[in-house]
């Protein structure tokens, strides 16, 4: 058993409840944890014995590309993506953090954060 780490991905979308936040959009970061099996791949050397790195980013990258308004939305649907489309996964680790939130004040990041296992 493994862990594959994607962190920092960085994208630019259109999320969040204020209208303001669906016209102009924000940077987020998205870290994603998988635990799958690998020990096939670790005695093969073969990308196919393993979940691939960069599947796992298009599939966090297209739910990204689909606006939603609360982060709690946003990370059930990139989970659920990553069980339908890798169902090797056993566990995922997932947080997302909107960069510069409109709350008023300065602040980094809010963030959310979900774990899933089988």
């Amino acid at each position: 058993m493994g862990t594959i780490l994607l962190e920092g991905m960085e994208f630019f979308a259109f999320h969040g409840c204020f209208k303001e936040e669906q016209i102009i959009g924000t940077k987020f970061i998205v870290d994603l944890y998988i635990d799958v099996d690998t020990t096939l791949a670790e005695n093969s050397d073969y990308l196919k014995d393993t979940v691939d790195y960069s599947g796992l980013y298009l599939c966090v990258k297209k739910q990204m590309e689909q606006k939603s308004h609360l982060l709690e939305h946003l990370a059930k649907r990139i989970v659920a993506a990553v069980q339908n489309e890798f169902p090797a996964v056993s566990a995922i680790e997932l947080k997302l953090a909107k960069i510069n939130p409109p709350l008023g004040g300065k602040m980094h990041q809010v963030s959310y954060k979900t774990l899933w296992r089988k």
